[in-house]
């Protein structure tokens, strides 16, 4: 991981950073002032933040079955959230220092899925949790042909050994997976931006893609 810092800003003094903790992802205490509304200084404030870098999220969607692939997975802070810990979710992971997001978003889903991407859509590039981390998320739509699924939907089992990743995929028709969204099964926010991107492009992307 390279030396992180804050890139200059007009309206921002770094007074002073200190990583306090260091793995594939760091942890800093940052002390810094930063300009008002109406001209004043504000702080001097210390912030906690989280760098993550930058992410990528894929829902890959098959145009010709007008279904889409999702993954359900494991995810301890849903469960210190209070919340049931397998979540419906994405493709997703982090971008390597070295890697274009779009590279990042065929290996990403080959990864959990198994599928390899015919095309990418860009749905738009997102805060994850501004008041915490510095993670960034490029969120696509990405063209594939849906593997066969049980009658239960589920077409597989993905994951990196290394990573303890346990993944179910599983293939839904689109309009189901809409009305996922509507009775809130779908509380991965990154999930819910890539499903609602889908459903405003769904038309176009039929007609250009099948």
């Amino acid at each position: 991981m390279a030396e992180l810092g804050i890139p200059h800003h007009p309206g921002v003094t770094i007074e002073a950073i200190e990583t306090v903790w260091r793995g594939r992802t760091a942890l800093q205490r940052i002390r810094f002032t930063f300009q008002g509304f109406g001209g004043q200084r504000i702080g001097p404030a210390t912030w906690e933040v989280l760098r993550r870098g930058r992410a990528v999220a894929v829902l890959p969607y098959d145009p010709v079955a007008d279904t889409v692939v999702l993954i359900e997975q494991f995810r301890l802070p849903a469960l210190a959230a209070g919340m049931a810990p397998v979540l419906i979710e994405a493709a997703a992971g982090l971008v390597d220092d070295d890697e274009r997001e779009e590279e990042a978003a065929r290996r990403e889903t080959e990864e959990e899925t198994g599928l390899a991407l015919r095309a990418l859509e860009p749905a738009g590039r997102f805060l994850l949790t501004p008041g915490v981390a510095d993670e960034t998320i490029a969120v696509f739509i990405g063209r594939v042909t849906a593997p066969e699924a049980g009658p239960d939907g589920v077409a597989g089992h993905a994951g990196l050994d290394h990573e303890h990743e346990d993944i179910r995929v599983l293939v839904v028709p689109a309009l189901a997976a809409f009305a996922w969204l509507d009775e809130g099964r779908i509380v991965n926010a990154t999930t819910a931006i890539a499903l609602y991107a889908l459903q405003a492009k769904r038309a176009a992307l039929r007609q250009r893609w099948a």
